[in-house]
């Protein structure tokens, strides 16, 4: 029973024993007309314990718990153009502070020059740092949920064909135990 403010929908989902299945058939859902926003994945073990109060298993013990915390799914492209877009406004953030820097003390063009190189070099170090962490903490999230047994992936649909079409797709990309179920959804 749904209570003010919540409406059932339905879902597809489906377990996925590698990140390249998954995104393969998340890449093919994008192409079928599926939104992004419609695709989520489990969340990470943490969070899990903490909503639920429980850790599990197997991913399959939290497939049709509603109340199961999930992330939104991005693409492989997002995440290089979200660590290309922090290296790059690193790399800005030091060559503006070293350009500052010799400009406050009254240095010479050919000063502003080389500390713009300089900075731009100290912040491009700092971004690719912080991107080999974002890899490190995305390749945690992903071998994390492959230790319980898979790639946990819903689909939420909006009518019957869609979920016949999600499903299949999913199957078609590996998925496994891929079924439909409904949840609920909280509303505004």
């Amino acid at each position: 029973m749904t209570s003010v403010g919540e409406r059932r929908a339905r879902e597809v989902v489906g377990v996925f024993s590698d990140g390249y299945a998954l995104e393969s058939a998340v890449a093919e859902l994008l192409n079928s007309g599926f939104d992004l926003g419609d695709i989520s994945l489990l969340a990470g073990e943490k969070s899990v314990a903490s909503k639920l109060g429980h850790t599990y298993e197997k991913v399959e013990e939290v497939a049709d718990d509603d109340k199961a915390p999930r992330v939104a799914f991005m693409p492989r492209e997002s995440r290089g153009v979200k660590k290309g877009a922090l290296v790059g406004a690193l790399v800005y953030v030091g060559a503006a502070a070293a350009a500052g820097a010799v400009l406050a003390s009254g240095g010479a063009l050919a000063m502003l020059l080389v500390s713009g190189v300089v900075g731009a070099e100290v912040g491009g170090l700092i971004g690719a740092v912080l991107g080999e962490f974002m890899d490190e903490r995305h390749a945690k999230y992903l071998q994390e949920q492959l230790d319980h047994g898979g790639l946990l992936l819903w689909v939420r649909t909006r009518n019957s064909a869609l979920e016949e079409a999600a499903g299949q797709i999913l199957v078609k990309h590996s998925g496994r135990d891929v079924h439909a179920h409904e949840m609920t959804v909280a509303t505004a």
